[in-house]
């Protein structure tokens, strides 16, 4: 099946190798293209781009469709890559609304989960709920990620904190990343997210160590394993210890860090050589520049500070020094944000970073943290890359992050697939 899309207004493309960092990320010059580009695809693969009137003359300017040939005219709209969420916490049940009123009475979130609120009520309901209400559940959240143009997602467990548990969010995660019509997804391992309830610290990681770690990758869905590394849940020792065995059984290493306070996570990150250290909101100029020197993404989770009531990390400084970094939804039952263009509009509206820039930081950077399934290049479109593409409701790239509370998007293209909305 081949699919040629005509008369494409502007294109940020964000065509090239590797992450970006720097002023590189906002090069118009390099990662956009004017009104009058074309695009062919074959297989869900990106095939060629060309301009839209030599392809006129070679497929015709009429729309068409058959099981051959789809001709489509975007008609000047728009189009960006696919939006690449490199850090979501899928299968969940239960709601902690209730927290929000806990929050604005000066609690912390330490102070919630210290009265039953937090990850371990979320992890009491996710035990609660069916394997079908869990299914349904990730199925609809991923619904809406795609509506809001997420082709693609690393998605955790964490909520379950016992081998059973952990292993069944796991299987449902991969059976909805088994659905065509759904935004493929990278399987992480969060078992070490907290500390169930009656057990030790101590005692958890043993039996992380001994059952749970085994049992995941035995069990084969998870391609990677994540630590919430945070002063008063796992130390940096136990942190280490568990990542060193979950490398060992070929599992590419994530970490939570520095999400209230230093707590050394990015020197650790650094150590490790981790894939990307996410939250970072505390860790020091000089880690963050042990961690890009090492090969790590600083994985910003914006929506975060913003649910929480914090003050923003400086998105802008990480351009100025010249690190790698990424942004995502963050998405958990204490920041319930499926929409990237959301998150975007909060680098944009509220911390002043290019719209540019932020795009690659919601694109191209995360899917180096991410790898797409197939083996392709994704998170940018260019010739051979996964067809995964965002067609704008409007006729300017910059309106993907200028619409909070709506869906900026006409259409987004699926594994060479146009989804309207």
């Amino acid at each position: 099946m081949r699919t040629v899309l005509l008369d494409l207004g502007p294109l940020a493309h964000l065509a090239g190798e590797g992450a970006l960092i720097g002023t590189r990320m906002s090069d118009n010059e390099s990662l956009t293209s004017a009104a009058g580009k074309g695009i062919v695809v074959i297989n869900g693969v990106i095939e060629s781009i060309q301009e839209s009137s030599d392809l006129e003359e070679e497929y015709g300017s009429e729309a068409k469709h058959s099981d051959e040939l789809r001709v489509v005219s975007l008609d000047g709209h728009a189009v960006i890559p696919g939006l690449v969420d490199g850090h979501n916490h899928l299968i969940w049940a239960g709601d902690r609304s209730n927290e929000l009123t806990l929050k604005q009475q000066g609690i912390s979130y330490q102070g919630i989960a210290a009265m039953g609120g937090g990850i371990q009520h979320t992890v009491h309901q996710t035990e609660q709920a069916r394997d079908e209400q869990l299914l349904q559940l990730g199925y609809q959240r991923m619904r809406s990620a795609l509506l809001h143009g997420t082709t693609h997602m690393e998605t955790k467990s964490g909520y379950g904190l016992s081998t059973t548990s952990e292993l069944t969010l796991l299987r449902v995660a991969h059976q909805l990343s088994q659905m065509s019509h759904l935004p493929s997804m990278e399987l992480t391992w969060l078992g070490a997210h907290d500390t169930p309830k009656g057990m030790t610290r101590t005692a958890y990681v043993e039996e992380i160590l001994s059952d749970q770690l085994p049992s995941v990758i035995e069990q084969g869905y998870a391609q990677a394993a994540d630590v919430f590394c945070e002063p008063g849940w796992f130390t940096l020792e136990e942190t280490e210890e568990i990542l060193v065995s979950a490398q060992n059984g070929g599992l590419t290493q994530r970490m939570h860090i520095d999400e209230f306070t230093n707590g050394g996570g990015g020197e650790l990150a650094a150590d490790l050589k981790v894939v990307t250290a996410d939250h970072s909101h505390y860790t020091p100029d000089e880690t963050r520049m042990k961690m890009e020197t090492a090969g790590v993404n600083t994985g910003f989770l914006p929506g975060t500070p913003y649910t929480m009531g914090a003050a923003w990390p400086s998105f802008n400084q990480a351009i100025t020094d010249e690190y790698r970094w990424s942004i995502a939804t963050d998405f958990n039952p204490n920041c319930n944000i499926l929409s990237l263009p959301f998150i975007g509009s909060l680098l944009v509206h509220r911390n002043k970073v290019d719209p540019l820039a932020t795009l690659v930081a919601a694109s191209r950077n995360p899917s180096e943290t991410t790898p797409h399934p197939s083996g392709l290049i994704h998170g940018r479109i260019e010739e051979g890359a996964v067809a995964n593409l965002n067609v704008l409701n409007g006729v300017q790239w910059e309106s993907w992050c200028n619409q909070p509370g709506t869906s900026p998007f006409k259409a987004t293209m699926l594994n060479g697939k146009l989804h309207y909305h």
